[in-house]
C-alpha cells in the first residue's frame, strides 16, 4: 500500500471512471512527488497484469492493502512476494503506515457502506 495517509489533497470521482486530486498550497514539491511516485508505480503495477507479467486474479493490486497481519503471517502462498506487498516503494522502509483492514468484500464493500446501526423501527420502538 502506497503511503497517502499525510496527503492532504482532496480527492474526487467527478465522472464515473475518473479520478481528480486537487492538492492544497500547503503540500510540499517532496510530498507531491512522493505522490506521483506512488501512481506512477500503481500504474506499472496493472501494467504488468495488463502485460501479463503478474496474475489477473491473484496480484498485488487485487489484494491490497495488505495489513501487517498478512505480510507477517506465517503462511505467505501469493504469487508476488512480501517486499512487493509491503514496500512497494523504497521509502516506505523507513515511513510505512499500516492500514488495520484490507478490503472489504473486494470493490463491493469498498464503494458500499455499510451500516451497523440499528433500523429505524427500532429507534422508534425505542
Amino acid at each position: 500500500m502506497y503511503d497517502m495517509k499525510s496527503f492532504s489533497n482532496k480527492f474526487y470521482f467527478p465522472v464515473a471512471g475518473t479520478l481528480m486530486v486537487e492538492p492544497t498550497e500547503s503540500e510540499s514539491k517532496a510530498e507531491l512527488d512522493r505522490f506521483c511516485d506512488a501512481l506512477i508505480a500503481i500504474r506499472a503495477e496493472i501494467a504488468a497484469v495488463e502485460a501479463g507479467e503478474a496474475d489477473q486474479k491473484e496480484n498485488v493490486l487485487k489484494h491490497a492493502p495488505h495489513t501487517a497481519e498478512v505480510v507477517t503471517a506465517d503462511e505467505w502462498s501469493r504469487p508476488y512476494s512480501r517486499q512487493t506487498a509491503a514496500y512497494p516503494l523504497p521509502y516506505l522502509k523507513a515511513n510505512k503506515f499500516w492500514p488495520s483492514v484490507g478490503r472489504v468484500n473486494d470493490s463491493q464493500g469498498d464503494r458500499t457502506l455499510i451500516c451497523s446501526c440499528p433500523s429505524i423501527e427500532e429507534y422508534a420502538e425505542a
